[in-house]
């Protein structure tokens, strides 16, 4: 197992050195257009009659990256990752990670799912157990990328969404859209080794423009130029999900935002509350939850924190008209 790890960090060291001699020719060539996306439609059944938009919304927590919307008659799952603790997880290159904890609910638990929206294909968001068991009718919302994975695993509702794409859904009255939003899995020269990364803007409400209440879902991103473009698309943002941890490669390259990048990230986007995810599940992460608690405070931010332990929920009601 030593020897496969070690050959797998050998095979990465060596992609690394390539990627960033082909970031540095890159950096010296044309910059790509703002793509302003493109718009796709979900009709979902009814089902049970959607609840009154008046009504509160829930957010549960259930571990890693992996929390339950549940709004206007909606429910929704991020990142399903229903492993246990000590059960590892493959992130490429022969590297691995183990987890530190158990879910708070199971697999099996779950209550009827409308739609899932995965940040990236990796095993700590997209574990074995659900790809094996999850219903393959249900409506997957990811990356391009992602999507021909899923393609492959015999999903059929895939919705492969860029930057900026939006998809509209449906389900009697009540309307939900989803905007695909930058996100970077590391510095711009590991990240182009690691899955392209979806962040998020779900719009609750007859009117997107003007939502009842808007959510946004970081993903598995650093802080970079790009992030900036989402506070200035989205004002108002309500909840902001943060995947935190500072998971680190090889124990050197960070790919995912620590405690001081996610308040950076709140003076960015400007929520009115946040809610910290992915932060103490696997042994790569290196920035625990207390880093990130200390930041809010120093910086003022921690009034607007909503620290939920795995297993709990928060309640939101909409915004007043």
């Amino acid at each position: 197992m030593r020897v496969h790890r070690l050959l797998g960090c050998a095979a990465l060291l060596a992609a690394l050195g390539m990627a960033f001699a082909g970031f540095a020719r890159a950096e010296n060539g044309p910059q790509a257009m703002v793509a302003q996306g493109d718009t796709y439609t979900l009709k979902l059944a009814l089902g049970e009659p959607a609840a009154a938009s008046a009504q509160a919304g829930t957010v549960q927590f259930i571990g890693s990256a992996t929390v339950l919307i549940r709004y206007q008659g909606l429910t929704i799952l991020t990142d399903p990752n229903f492993l246990h603790k000590g059960d590892a997880v493959r992130l490429g290159y022969g590297l691995s990670a183990l987890r530190q904890t158990n879910p708070a609910i199971e697999f099996d638990q779950l209550p009827p799912i409308d739609l899932v929206i995965l940040s990236h294909m990796h095993e700590d968001h997209f574990d074995e157990l659900v790809q094996e068991r999850l219903n393959r009718n249900t409506p997957i919302i990811s990356t391009r990328e992602a999507s021909e994975s899923l393609k492959r695993l015999g999903f059929q509702q895939r919705f492969a969404l860029s930057d900026w794409d939006r998809l509209e859904v449906s389900k009697g009255e009540t309307r939900l859209r989803i905007t695909a939003v930058p996100g970077r899995h590391g510095a711009a020269g590991v990240s182009v080794l690691l899955p392209t990364v979806m962040g998020s803007v779900l719009d609750f409400g007859a009117n997107a423009d003007t939502p009842d209440y808007r959510v946004y879902i970081s993903g598995d991103t650093l802080v970079y130029d790009g992030i900036r473009s989402i506070g200035q698309r989205f004002p108002g943002i309500d909840l902001a999900l943060l995947h935190l941890g500072g998971a680190r490669i090889l124990d050197m390259f960070k790919v995912t935002m620590d405690g001081k990048d996610g308040v950076q990230m709140m003076q960015i986007v400007k929520p009115r509350k946040t809610i910290p995810i992915h932060y103490n599940d696997y042994d790569v992460f290196a920035s625990p939850l207390a880093e990130f608690a200390r930041e809010a405070k120093a910086t003022g931010l921690e009034e607007s924190v909503v620290y939920l332990s795995q297993g709990d929920t928060y309640t939101f009601t909409p915004r007043k008209p």
